[in-house]
């Protein structure tokens, strides 16, 4: 009979960096993974006078800009599974969407099909911080 090995992952993630906390019977590893995603581009203006200070602060992204930040968000995901991708349960916490868009990017792959993973939404953390909340929650 084939012993059960203990492999989970946790992650706090956002569109700038995730840190991956990888939890196995031989110990803890901590690895942060940046992303190269370009910041999009905020529009000058506005004034102090107004109904609104310093007007609206609008995002302006073109659609080619916009194609180049999803496929660069793809590859920043891809890079983050390709580290987590032996584990057998997942946690993945953070701020924003980020963490919903992974949970998505795993579940196309069919080798990760059988993972748990569970998704919670969390403020910004310090490594410490975020090793502990994993340690927390597998242990």
């Amino acid at each position: 009979m084939k012993a059960y090995k203990k492999n989970y992952a946790g992650l706090w993630i956002d569109h700038r960096k995730a840190v991956v906390v990888s939890i196995t019977d031989e110990g803890e590893t901590i690895r942060k993974i940046e992303s190269d995603i370009e910041r999009k581009v905020r529009l000058s203006g506005g004034s102090r006078t107004g109904e609104t200070p310093y007007g609206p602060q609008q995002v302006s992204v073109d659609g080619k800009q916009e194609q180049r930040i999803q496929r660069q968000l793809r590859q920043y995901y891809q890079v983050i599974i390709r580290r987590i991708k032996d584990a057998n349960k997942i946690l993945i916490f953070g701020p924003g969407e980020a963490k919903t868009e992974l949970k998505k990017e795993i579940e196309k792959f069919k080798e990760l099909a059988l993972t748990k993973i569970t998704v919670e939404a969390a403020d910004k953390m310090t490594e410490r911080q975020i090793a502990a909340k994993v340690r927390q929650f597998f242990c």
